[in-house]
């Protein structure tokens, strides 16, 4: 098999220090040394004397980016070493070391000294290194990912040997951004903001704190119990159409951080006789598109965060206000320029556990998608290591008023228990929509009734008492020459032998299934397969390198035109 090393056009002007925008949009300091670029790197199941190779951080050692381009076997240690030394006046009284994301066991060591380690490959951690510093720096990260290991959330990667159709290479190593930041002894901590209503709440997370928030064209507002409740009149209105965000600061003693919130309200009402997801009050049709986050030159991570940008824009070009992120957390970045430019994100979580070909795809096909759940995927480990990264996933991308959806299981990847997960997600987070199963296999507690059609079964479209949802379809797949990742074998559900032939496929399915579904049984969203081809996947209204747009966006804007207008009448 030849696979192609295709690269983006950001990936084509890689410079040797990526990713220098400030990773945390949501909670800004003025002290920032970022970390990325060329590090020392070695493989061995003891630490290595000398370092024989070098690898840009932050992409994967299997990514052409990353200078490594290669998957080692599962398990083996690998070693990244940065020496480096603090600016002048730098440290304030602490300093953080930030790994935004590592997949999937790590362990730091700084000056010899280990200052932290942290399980979970889509998740950030800190640790505080204050006491190991040095004038001169010696930073060591040892990095282990097992695929083989069910108890970890994993996604869509797989082993090389199986890796085509719907999976796709492994993950291995750093990913995200690695940087230090400087706070006083007496810091913020954290920064969770939540909004209901009209009312946004800036917690600091620790009662002990007192200070303001400061609100641009708002005013000032005390923190009480290290909290600051700010009831807005007539608040301007965060929408895909208008995506209007309040910026903020929160002072507590000599600590400042600046950040920013969006007002917007999500509720389900009944209109038209149909249960319908309402955005600022109003039914609101979630034209949406499945959002992989995959790129083919750094796989998990873009060379350039313009790269998310361009996607964003290219799909509002195209008339879409939603991406499904799917099956994978983003760097908070992605968040920022959805939350900015006005793009809706429905947020998987990431699934564990096993995949069973007959059981979580054949099966459902064929019609067999009611299955009680609460005894499947009894193991503890990976019961517990889902909920985990659950939880702190919440934890880090959840202050982003961008997204307003979040999907628990999906296909029945791991899933367990699904009614008692919306519960555990509905007392982190009830401020979203929540769907519990996103396909099949459906249990007892979801807000909303969420089905995949790819085969044509139409008829699963029902109307019923939650809003109708289509959570995934489509997948008109057509070969782009030269952009092909995988010139002898190809992945999607239908194939199209022109790219007329793809338009005509992707407006006959919008206007001959999915129109008639939002007027009469209360269709509420659609999720197209997909953004980009991804690897064996020539599905994407785009090509994996993102230099062919493959959908017309004359006629791909009239068919959202019509969507909405849909939905107004009612």
């Amino acid at each position: 098999m030849m696979l192609q090393e295709l690269l983006t056009p950001w990936g084509e002007q890689i410079s040797d220090t990526p990713w220098q925008v400030y990773p945390r949009p949501q909670m800004r300091r003025d002290s920032y040394v970022n970390l990325n670029g060329w590090w020392d790197f070695e493989t061995g199941w003891d630490q290595p004397e000398e370092f024989t190779r070098r690898i840009r951080v932050p992409f994967c050692v299997e990514s052409v980016l990353s200078g490594i381009h290669e998957h080692f076997p599962e398990g083996t240690p690998l070693w990244y070493r940065r020496r480096f030394t603090l600016p002048q006046d730098f440290n304030r009284g602490r300093v953080l070391l930030h790994i935004d994301a590592a997949d999937q066991r790590y362990t730091c060591f700084l000056n010899g000294e280990e200052v932290g380690c942290h399980v979970g490959g889509y998740t950030n951690a800190v640790f505080d290194i204050t006491e190991a510093l040095r004038p001169e720096n010696e930073l060591i990260v040892c990095c282990a990912d097992d695929l083989k290991d069910l108890t970890l959330p994993y996604g869509k990667q797989v082993l090389p040997k199986k890796r085509g159709g719907m999976w796709y290479t492994p993950v291995s190593g750093i990913w995200q951004t690695v940087w230090l930041e400087s706070v006083p002894e007496n810091y913020i901590h954290d920064l969770k903001i939540v909004n209901k209503g009209h009312t946004v709440t800036v917690d600091v997370g620790n009662e002990a704190l007192s200070g303001t928030v400061a609100v641009k064209n708002l005013g000032r507002f005390e923190l009480t119990a290290g909290k600051a409740v700010i009831e807005i009149e007539n608040p301007h209105l965060w929408s895909p159409e208008n995506p209007y965000l309040y910026e903020f600061t929160v002072t507590c003693g000599d600590d400042t951080v600046s950040s920013y919130f969006a007002v917007r309200t999500l509720e389900i009402k009944t209109v038209g006789g149909h249960p319908r997801l309402c955005l600022n009050s109003k039914p609101y049709f979630f034209h949406g598109l499945l959002d992989q986050g995959y790129w083919p030159d750094g796989i998990y991570t873009p060379a350039s965060p313009e790269a998310y940008a361009w996607d964003i824009q290219k799909m509002k070009s195209l008339g879409f206000n939603t991406l499904r992120k799917h099956i994978k957390v983003e760097p908070q970045e992605f968040y920022y320029q959805c939350d900015k430019l006005g793009m809706i994100v429905w947020q998987d979580f990431v699934n564990n556990g096993d995949y069973g070909y007959v059981r979580d795809t054949v099966l459902p096909t064929l019609g067999w998608q009611v299955w009680p759940d609460r005894h499947k995927h009894l193991n503890k480990a990976a019961r517990a290591g889902f909920f985990r990264c659950m939880e702190e996933t919440v934890a880090q991308v959840g202050n982003h008023p961008c997204i307003c959806y979040w999907t628990i299981f999906n296909e029945g990847w791991g899933q367990f228990g699904s009614s008692a997960a919306y519960d555990r997600l509905k007392a982190l987070d009830d401020t979203r929509f929540i769907d519990s199963t996103s396909g099949w296999w459906r249990g007892h507690k979801t807000d909303v009734d969420s089905r995949h059609i790819y085969f044509g079964q139409w008829w699963q479209l029902k109307k019923g008492p939650k809003p109708l949802v289509l959570s995934e379809c489509g997948g008109m797949t057509y070969p782009e020459e030269g952009h092909l990742f995988n010139p002898e074998d190809s992945y999607g559900y239908k194939t199209c032998k022109s790219l007329q032939e793809f338009q005509y496929g992707i407006t006959d399915l919008y206007y001959k299934q999915l129109m008639p579904a939002i007027r009469n049984k209360g269709l509420c969203a659609t999720i197209y397969t997909q953004v980009s081809d991804v690897e064996d996947e020539i599905n994407g209204l785009v090509t994996y390198d993102r230099k062919v747009v493959k959908a017309d966006q004359k006629l791909m804007r009239e068919l959202a035109d019509w969507l909405q207008k849909l939905v107004a009448e009612e």
